[in-house]
């Protein structure tokens, strides 16, 4: 008897699945034009080699109590039964809190665990510690920490990220694309909540069968891999911002900014026009002065600068460019940019900030709410950037700047950790396992023994989406998909939803929690709520029940015509920005007014370490550590894609071949790479699509330390070589994108890999 085909969905696509004895069968969606391969990684999430599969505790921390450990991350697991776990994990919860107060416990979650919009962990756990009086938070992302708060200085909000011109109008009238960090293609498989209808590539290829042009200015050509004639400019990386003060200067000395829409529509305008003729520090912006820093030629950059005049041009910048030390300049410039041609708010011109970064970015974002599960009232106000945990563990008491504010670290008692894994996300993981120590306890809900798993007290095993049933459905897709449960649950899993319900009876707080309600319950009841609330024009006739048996609901109203800042350009005053003076601010007087000096008040030019002299000195090759295309961030490290990917088990390093030859390195052999933070092996492949002085290393390889006398990592994770320090005093924002690094072939005796196989990876070290 074949097995029963059920739906359920992803954060890069749905799909339909089987599960007999042969395993797990998955396929695309049949009505996705393009669909993505990491489908192909999703059986391995039933895999038990990987899989936490039992309530698991620190011997240390079984034996000893709660207190600061340097065991954490080399000890050995007990396994108990899940009352001895939850009721440990209680009485650990109520001593902190009565002995210290909520803000002792830090809520750690990224929202990339489940499509789903019931289990979705963060909202699981950040309800659940609201229950209890509340938790110190993280605020923002990795993703874009340094341009969500420069953002609505600027232009008063964010929605250049949340709502930009959409791919419909570009591909329609756009002439010239000038996209500073590409349109990569591997991200657009994915978006958060899913994506049933993979259609950026389409749209690019309307684009360029209607006559636009592309120019992709990043070290890497295969940033912007689908368009086939794109020009590549190949400039040092981390440099955008000279290039695009040069642009600047062009515009300006030839007559060619506009300057009615200069004056109308934005404020600041002298002030950085100064700052560009070299009025205020001596230093013009030309063409000739961006040469030597972006290792561009002065007459590429002025030529370019003349083409975005000529026509509808959409200045892009990637999210990867905030990533970095003054990752505020390159947004910020890039607005200015924008502004000097005076289409800001037409169709097909203007800019956008992200394209590429997300299959969402660029489609059309439903006029209303989803399904949610909603989070309750945290009685805490203390958070941090949530690129700043190493220094809140590790520097409790110890003040710091941000976004004009003077704050203070909390001393972090316990660390309750659910979806989401910072020993891929985080920069310096020396530093970060160091701060892993110091609280007197560590919880994690994790499927699998990731690094984050490994330095835990308390490691309680959650299902994956196949092992549970839900609502999968994101503000950028048309599509909600009935996530039906596919496989039984691995080991003694249980869902977030279960061990919290289990967890809050133990504290009293069970009514507050599950409102009475069971996993079932809540589907249904978050559904109706939310059909319940929609305009009555969006209102589908499906009821739960029906929605569940059709297994897809369309969700019809997304606005596919969108034009960022349209209603801005038509009446200024009508629809002002929410920034001081409800204008674009290309300087700003409330920056200004925080007197930072790595981030002053207009676009300016800060060299970032990486980008000084580059090929020379002990690390002369810039390393840029961007998203991979075998994976989503670090999930299913131990997938076919990721797997196929690897380099004799380790992580793919793509040198220039000159580089390459320079060293005696040849694809693959195996390579050791330093910087000054640490040290990792990886596998090098030659590739001349990455600029001179340049390797290129994807994130999320699973962190394994298992051989320190060999190096930090033996996997290829780059964020054991990355620093740990914020984009500036603005945003504090994660600046993991680029480290210095040397590359040698490595002589030695190879070790195994181990991260992958929990029987190996487990043995105490």
């Amino acid at each position: 008897m074949a097995a029963e085909e059920l739906v359920n969905s992803s954060h890069w696509g749905a799909f339909t699945a089987s599960l007999d004895e042969q395993g797990l069968s998955v396929t695309p969606d049949p009505a996705d034009p393009d669909p993505s391969e990491l489908l192909r990684n999703i059986p391995a999430s039933l895999d038990k080699g990987v899989r936490v599969l039992h309530p698991s505790v620190r011997r240390g921390w079984l034996e000893d109590g709660p207190g600061p450990s340097d065991r954490r991350g080399s000890d050995e697991y007990v396994e108990v039964s899940w009352d001895r776990a939850l009721d440990l994990l209680a009485g650990e919860l109520e001593r902190v809190r009565s002995t210290y107060g909520n803000p002792a416990i830090f809520g750690g979650s990224y929202g990339w665990a489940s499509a789903g919009r019931f289990h979705h962990a963060q909202s699981q756990i950040h309800r659940f510690l609201n229950t209890i009086g509340g938790y110190t938070r993280s605020v923002h992302s990795y993703s874009h920490g340094a341009s969500s708060v420069l953002l609505p200085h600027i232009v008063g909000d964010e929605a250049p990220l949340y709502r930009p011109t959409t791919w419909n109008v570009l591909s329609e009238h756009t002439d010239l694309f000038v996209c500073f960090g590409g349109i990569p293609a591997k991200n657009v498989q994915i978006n958060a909540g899913g994506i049933s209808r993979h259609t950026v590539r389409e749209s690019l290829e309307r684009a360029s069968a209607r006559g636009a042009e592309f120019v992709t200015i990043s070290p890497l050509a295969d940033d912007l891999a689908t368009v086939t004639d794109a020009q590549w400019i190949s400039i040092n990386p981390a440099t955008d911002t000279a290039l695009m003060l040069a642009l600047c200067w062009v515009l300006l000395t030839e007559g060619l900014c506009d300057l009615e829409f200069v004056d109308k529509y934005t404020v600041g305008f002298e002030e950085f026009a100064r700052y560009l003729r070299g009025q205020t520090d001596g230093i013009a912006k030309t063409p000739r002065w961006a040469a030597n820093i972006c290792g561009i030629d002065a007459p590429t950059i002025a030529d370019l600068a003349r083409r975005m005049a000529a026509g509808r041009t959409m200045v892009t910048t990637s999210w990867s460019l905030q990533r970095a030390r003054f990752g505020e300049q390159p947004v910020w410039a890039s607005i200015a940019l924008a502004a000097f041609l005076g289409q800001i708010g037409l169709p097909g011109g203007g800019f956008g900030h992200g394209y590429g970064s997300t299959g969402g970015m660029g489609a059309g974002k439903l006029p209303y709410p989803l399904p949610t599960f909603h989070q309750g009232v945290n009685s805490v106000s203390d958070f941090i950037p949530v690129a700043r945990i190493s220094d809140m563990l590790l520097e409790p008491g110890a003040g710091y700047e941000y976004n004009g504010q003077s704050r203070v670290y909390p001393d972090t008692k316990l660390i309750y950790w659910a979806g989401g894994n910072p020993f891929h996300h985080h920069q310096d993981l020396v530093r970060l396992r160091a701060g892993f120590q110091r609280p007197d306890t560590v919880v994690v809900h994790e499927p699998f023994w990731t690094a984050t798993a490994r330095h835990a007290d308390i490691v309680l095993p959650v299902t994956t989406t196949l092992e549970r049933n839900d609502i999968g459905c994101g503000r950028y897709d048309e599509i909600m998909t009935a996530m039906q449960q596919i496989s039984p649950p691995v080991g003694e899993s249980l869902s977030d939803y279960a061990i919290l319900t289990e967890l809050s009876k133990r504290l009293g707080v069970e009514n507050q929690f599950t409102e009475g309600r069971d996993e079932w319950d809540w589907l249904e009841h978050i559904y109706e709520r939310w059909r319940e609330a929609i305009p009555d024009q969006f209102t589908p006739g499906q009821n739960f029940a029906e929605f569940w048996a059709s297994r897809h609901l369309d969700l019809p109203g997304a606005d596919s015509k969108h034009v960022l800042f349209e209603d801005f350009r038509k009446d200024p005053d009508k629809h002002r920005l929410a920034t001081p003076s409800g204008r674009i601010e290309i300087s700003s007087s409330t920056i200004a007014g925080f007197g930072y000096d790595d981030c002053p008040p207009h676009p300016t030019w800060l060299a970032p370490e990486e980008t000084v002299d580059v090929g020379s000195g002990q690390y002369p090759l810039c390393l840029v550590a961007n998203n991979p295309a075998s994976r989503l961030h670090s999930q299913l490290d131990n997938g076919a894609v990721s797997v196929e990917s690897k380099v004799l088990g380790r992580e793919p390093i793509r040198l220039n071949p000159g580089d390459a030859q320079a060293r005696g390195i040849a694809t693959g052999d195996i390579v050791l790479v330093r910087s000054d933070t640490g040290e990792m092996l990886a596998g090098a492949v030659l590739d001349d699509r990455v600029s001179g002085n340049v390797v290129q290393i994807s994130t999320g390889a699973w962190f394994d330390y298992s051989s320190p006398d060999v190096a930090g990592c033996i996997h290829g994770n780059p964020n054991v070589l990355t620093r740990d320090t914020g984009s500036s005093k603005l945003a504090q924002g994660s600046t993991g994108q680029l480290v210095r690094v040397e590359v040698e072939v490595y002589t030695g005796e190879v070790p195994d890999v181990v991260v992958h196989d929990q029987h190996r990876w487990m043995s105490p070290t």
